[in-house]
């Protein structure tokens, strides 16, 4: 059975070109056993008409606060009080301007102002309107308030443009809706999570860098996870072809510098630090102009050390709970209790990598040993499964601090 199944979706949809998804993601909901009521903005029903919804979801659609019959019980309080979660899918800027504000100026914002279900909100807009200053505060002050923001995507545009703001495809917004039905769904609510993924790359000319086999996919998992149980996720992510996981904030960098210089102007606002990206040691001495040439035999290449981004949080008086990787090839257990203490982290996850483990495959196997001592094994299995185990020990470690505050 299906974990949406039996579950009461109120889809709101607004006004846009990517209206039309939203009839492809009410006949996904509805294939999972879900009950869904759409909700349509005066502007929606301008681009896709009622009865393609009616037909799809199989119950009347609703689109104003003054429907005499609906609304002669108080009809739109039923509905806020019916929905075990509402999704709005596009929303566009204007909805979430709203939503924001508090406004209650038509059914949909009455809705979720009078609703205590969760609120999903999956953005789809123009590239420059996503990255006005208004539009990202109002983003912000959603996320504060609970609202889990689904996307949005990034890639070409109805208008033109390319760039962030398209609404994810419908089966992404069903998977992190499924994924939110997990158990444990909750544990990280109103926790800021910040996530460290993949490979650095330290180049040596224009053609050529120092890199490693980090396929980022530990990271990717945990802030995919660390978002359906409900945290404000950031991730810092380095060269790597992996889409972002929905309602995850995504910051790409390249060099082991660049990743030291996001993750410490993210870190003060976060609960939680997860190193889970494999960040090069050293990097050139200098990087060449040109090309390096074949012109003898052998080059010897001048390294310098790369900054230690876990040891420099954790030598700071306040810092978010610090969770470390060691990568190891042998003595794995020694090595990364060493690097626990040396690194004054909280907690630290030891996997051996190396003969089609760990980098580069689907699956991976955790030890997790804490400052206090402890040795948590997590066993073997996909990464998407070691995440949540991995978040559900965070989690335990949290109680005792304070939540964000909106």
């Amino acid at each position: 059975m299906s974990l949406l199944a039996d579950q009461r979706i109120l889809l709101g949809v607004c006004g846009g070109i990517a209206a039309y998804k939203a009839a492809e993601l009410v006949r996904r909901l509805r294939e999972r056993g879900a009950d869904v009521q759409v909700v349509m903005t005066a502007n929606a029903t301008r681009f896709v008409g009622e009865a393609t919804f009616q037909a799809l979801s199989g119950r009347p659609v609703r689109s104003t606060l003054w429907d005499a019959q609906a609304e002669a019980a108080m009809g739109h309080i039923e509905l806020a009080r019916w929905a075990d979660a509402i999704v709005v899918a596009p929303a566009s800027a204007s909805t979430l301007a709203r939503l924001a504000h508090g406004l209650a100026d038509d059914l949909l914002s009455t809705l979720a102002l009078a609703s205590t279900a969760p609120l999903w909100l999956a953005p789809a807009m123009n590239q420059a309107m996503w990255a006005h200053p208004a539009t990202q505060a109002n983003i912000g002050t959603l996320r504060q308030r609970g609202a889990r923001i689904l996307g949005p995507g990034v890639g070409d545009q109805a208008c033109g443009d390319v760039g962030a703001g398209r609404m994810l495809e419908p089966l992404e917004i069903v998977a992190a809706l499924e994924q939110a039905a997990l158990p444990g769904s909750s544990l990280l609510a109103g926790r800021h999570v910040l996530v460290s993924a993949g490979p650095t790359y330290e180049d040596l000319d224009p053609v050529r860098y120092l890199g490693n086999r980090s396929s980022g996919r530990m990271g990717f998992a945990i802030a995919a996870r660390a978002a359906a149980m409900g945290a404000r996720v950031t991730l810092v992510a380095g060269p790597v072809q992996l889409p972002t996981p929905p309602g995850v904030r995504r910051i790409d960098v390249r060099s082991a510098q660049q990743m030291r210089d996001a993750v410490l102007a993210e870190a003060d606002a976060a609960d939680v630090y997860i190193g889970a990206a494999a960040v090069a040691d050293f990097r050139p001495r200098g990087v060449a102009e040109d090309k390096i040439k074949k012109t003898q035999d052998g080059l010897t290449l001048a390294l310098e050390r790369n900054p230690d981004i876990l040891a420099e949080l954790g030598a700071r008086p306040q810092r978010p709970l610090l969770v470390g990787f060691a990568a190891e090839t042998r003595d794995v257990e020694a090595y990364a209790r060493d690097k626990l203490a040396r690194k004054n982290l909280d907690l630290i996850a030891a996997n051996q990598v190396g003969e089609g483990r760990g980098f580069e495959v689907a699956d991976n196997a955790l030890v997790l040993f804490s400052a206090d001592g402890r040795r948590i094994d997590l066993g073997h299995a996909g990464k998407d499964v070691l995440a949540g185990r991995l978040l559900e020990v965070v989690a335990q470690q949290l109680p005792a601090r304070e939540p964000e505050t909106a």
